[in-house]
């Protein structure tokens, strides 16, 4: 007579389901927080809970549904009382002198970014998914649903992107359908408020294809080749500095003078951040030895790059698997 398999615990069922999800849940936590760092330790806590509630799960709703709720409620505790998450453009108006002195700012809370790879295997197979779950990681859109007081937040996310019904949504956040639907009509309004303009969603190959252009002229410090590719307004912005520059006239001049340096000075690796085509950097110090700089991220559209945003975090760099220095 065979022995029937052994059922598994509901804290197997938990650790597998949890597993899966991971990768979902973390990009769920970083919407919210907007913030990788936040975002990872948010995570790991609603696993603690979960395991410490596991017990008394019902099973009203599925468990991949009940680790979001979770996840939400420990984001809007971890909100709490903070400010909200910005981006330099965000602050105030551009400079107009590429000479003027970056303004450091370590009391802001900035926007950070977050590596492709550090969710994948989180989106649907079908391709209208993948386009919408890779455009609401967009760094302009993180910084936009920060504008979002974090309730309104939460339903926006629930309801606008993950796609769950009103009633689930009441349930996870202890209000009433009435009150989803009220936030989720003021979360819109102040998105179609706050939204920067896009022009034409150009293609991942495009996207790939000026990245590559601007590594190559980047690192022989070609300001004609990256005044190629850059759209008119090209902006840059690098927190955690306050001071940003707008428009080629301006940021042309900020990089020849204070950025590029001789060719050969940078290295860079083309990598996906936000769902946008990026860079891991690295700088050539006086030993001739190359050190992690940072993260840039361009955000491209009409097949021209209109933004660079510079994440200056060796710690990220670390984190997505990256050496914090190469050989000269």
């Amino acid at each position: 007579m065979n022995a029937h398999p052994a059922e598994e615990s509901p804290e197997d069922l938990l650790d597998a389901e949890f597993h899966r999800l991971r990768p979902a849940l973390l990009r769920h936590c970083y919407q919210m927080t907007g913030s990788y760092h936040d975002a990872e330790d948010v995570v790991q806590e609603t696993y603690l809970r979960a395991r410490r509630g596991i017990i008394r799960f019902e099973q009203r709703s599925s468990l991949s549904t009940w680790l979001y709720r979770i996840a939400t409620n420990t984001c809007l505790t971890a909100l709490r009382g903070k400010h909200r998450r910005v981006l330099p453009s965000g602050l105030g108006a551009r400079t107009d002198d590429p000479d003027s002195a970056s303004l450091l700012d370590i009391s802001t809370s900035w926007v950070q970014p977050l590596p492709d790879d550090l969710t994948r295997g989180s989106e649907s197979t079908d391709p209208a998914d993948l386009v919408i779950h890779r455009e609401s990681v967009h760094l302009a859109v993180i910084a936009m649903l920060q504008h979002l007081p974090p309730r309104q937040r939460a339903v926006f996310l629930l309801r606008q992107v993950l796609g769950f019904p009103a009633e689930e949504v009441a349930r996870s956040l202890r209000i009433t359908v009435p009150a989803v639907k009220s936030l989720l009509q003021r979360a819109r309004r102040r998105i179609d408020v706050a939204a920067p303009h896009r022009g034409a969603t150009d293609s991942m190959s495009v996207e790939t294809q000026l990245l590559d252009r601007y590594i190559e002229a980047f690192e022989a410090s070609d300001v004609d080749g990256i005044r190629q590719l850059a759209d008119a307004d090209f902006s840059i912005e690098a927190p955690p500095s306050r001071t940003w520059f707008q428009g080629i006239a301006t940021c042309l001049p900020y990089l020849e003078r204070h950025v590029l340096g001789a060719p050969g000075d940078w290295r860079m690796f083309p990598i996906r951040v936000n769902g946008q085509p990026a860079a891991v950097s690295y700088l050539r110090d006086e030993s001739r030895q190359y050190r992690a700089s940072g993260l840039c991220v361009l955000t491209v559209s009409d097949q021209k790059i209109q933004k660079a945003t510079v994440f200056k975090d060796p710690w990220l760099i670390a984190a997505i698997g990256y050496p914090p220095t190469l050989d000269g």
